[in-house]
């Protein structure tokens, strides 16, 4: 199979009842009303769908531009509204949906080998899959139906890559690697450097511990632009199900993050730590190594985590805290300006009351 064609639908146009269908809504308004694209609730004009979910933007909803906007089955207007309402039981849910049918209309679809790419001998590319100019496919590499390699990426030696899963512009992923199902790797990802390993000899220079493990990520994972995931120094670094990584996050070696767990940008986790299921990371959190964090956890942005986290717990701050303990903390911190001041009041009121005292006992 050689050369390459591309689908493109880059036009979308439906009606407010068309869509209220598709998301089990309710239309109030024009039925007829037309979408042509997505918008942000302050900035969208005519022919735009936009969403209501955050309280914070309700005085929006009154002087929007979009044509439709979805909102909760509760929303109750205290001003008139232009534009055409759908009602649905979850608007961000159903924004996300409608985003992914987008999604599909509007993204390329290329299918083929583009060339110059190097693929090496014996290894099978299914008739619906699609490898991009400049990209290396190693010796005893497996790739699935439907799977996207894009131009200039990596794929090493013997890694693995499971049905519909899509490996974007420049993403690396080192020999022996197994990838699942349905993932995205994002532009720019590494997947299976060496991890961080190093022991001082006898003189105090540094020597490498070789790192001979892989890295395994299971189905419908998604890797951000720029993030590194480790290579184990044995076993594996494990990915589990579901989970998302935003852009530059660093997951180290023999790291194993479980099933639905999402984590925000620049987050850093180290070696052996790991995470449980349907945990919420925010931005900048630094994980320690070799320790174990439960499941369902939510930890605030910019936390640090030296210890081991029970499940269900909401941290915050560093080192990390309950999240309630944090804010009660900032909200005292706030106050110490006024607290100093009073306290400076008291003081000089003793030092005048005992300096009287003094005075009247002589």
């Amino acid at each position: 199979m050689r050369g390459c064609r591309a689908r493109h639908i880059l036009t979308m146009e439906f009606k407010a009842e068309t869509i209220a269908q598709y998301i089990g809504g309710r239309v109030e308004g024009n039925p007829d009303a037309i979408v042509r694209t997505f918008g942000k609730i302050e900035e969208a004009g005519g022919g735009a769908i936009t969403f209501l979910a955050n309280p914070k933007y309700t005085h929006c909803i009154y002087t929007t531009g979009a044509s439709v906007v979805l909102v909760r089955e509760d929303f109750v207007a205290e001003q008139p509204v232009r534009a055409t309402l759908i009602r649905v039981p979850d608007p961000y849910g159903a924004l996300a949906g409608l985003l992914a049918m987008a999604a599909g209309a509007l993204e390329p679809h290329p299918v083929g080998i583009e060339q110059p790419c190097h693929i090496a001998e014996g290894v099978e590319i299914d008739s619906e899959s699609y490898v991009g100019a400049f990209a290396y496919i190693g010796k005893g590499a497996r790739l699935g139906k439907r799977v996207k390699i894009y131009p200039q990426a990596y794929i090493g030696d013997g890694v693995t890559i499971g049905d519909d899963t899509t490996v974007y512009a420049g993403a690396k992923i080192y020999y022996g690697c197994r990838i699942g199902a349905r993932c995205a790797i994002h532009s720019g990802a590494v997947i299976g450097a060496d991890g961080f390993g190093f022991a001082p000899d006898a003189a105090g220079v540094y020597q490498k511990i070789h790192q001979i493990g892989i890295v395994e990520i299971d189905d419908d994972v998604e890797i951000g632009a720029n993030t590194t995931v480790d290579r184990a120094t044995m076993g594996r670094t494990h990915i589990a199900r579901g989970v998302k990584l935003d852009n530059l996050v660093q997951v180290a070696h023999n790291v194993e993050i479980g099933a639905d767990t999402v984590i925000a940008a620049q987050t850093g986790v180290a070696g052996s730590t790991r995470l449980g299921h349907n945990c919420m990371i925010g931005g900048q959190v630094g994980f320690a190594g070799h320790i174990t964090v439960g499941d369902g956890v939510t930890i605030g942005a910019q936390s640090g985590i030296p210890n081991h986290v029970a499940s269900g717990s909401r941290l915050m701050g560093y080192p990390a805290v309950p999240a309630g303990d944090f804010a009660r903390q900032n909200v005292h911190i706030k106050r110490l300006g006024k607290l100093y001041d009073r306290v400076s009041s008291l003081e000089k009121s003793l030092g005048d009351f005992l300096e009287k005292s003094e005075t009247n006992n002589a």
